[in-house]
């Protein structure tokens, strides 16, 4: 197995040594080794011959930090073919939250979650899918 160097915030770090004793994992590579795995597997299995998918966005952020407003502002024209609403409020006075609604193929909504945790300085993004029958007519009916 081969070892790799991260950096990373000591609160963080303080954070996945607690969730190691707590949840017995052996260790921080362990914890770390899993949420990789989960990460990389996140949308797989949910597309289905293309099909869309309706998907919402949630991104938090500090206050006060335009230059993420204007990188989050960017992510959004990039991906102005599967956006179709986005909105932003301020949360207890020290977040602010963008809220975007999507429409697209589990690829598509992959890129866009993906490329928002690429944005520095963002706290933390969270997203919802949900399916999109293509045909409701194939839904099983009773006669």
């Amino acid at each position: 197995m081969s070892v790799v160097s991260i950096s990373m915030p000591e609160a963080l770090l303080e954070r996945i040594d607690a969730f190691a004793d707590e949840h017995g994992y052996s260790g921080r590579s362990e914890v770390v080794r899993e949420g990789t795995r989960t990460l990389l597997e996140e949308f797989q299995g949910q597309d289905i011959d293309g099909q869309k998918h309706a998907c919402t966005v949630t991104v938090v952020f500090e206050y006060c930090q335009p230059a993420v407003q204007q990188r989050l502002t960017g992510v959004r024209h990039e991906y102005d073919a599967i956006v179709s609403a986005t909105t932003h409020a301020h949360v207890q006075d020290q977040y602010c939250m963008e809220l975007y609604v999507l429409e697209g193929t589990t690829e598509a909504l992959s890129e866009f979650v993906n490329t928002v945790r690429a944005v520095q300085d963002v706290r933390a993004v969270d997203y919802s899918i949900t399916s999109l029958d293509r045909d409701p007519i194939e839904k099983t009916t009773k006669s």
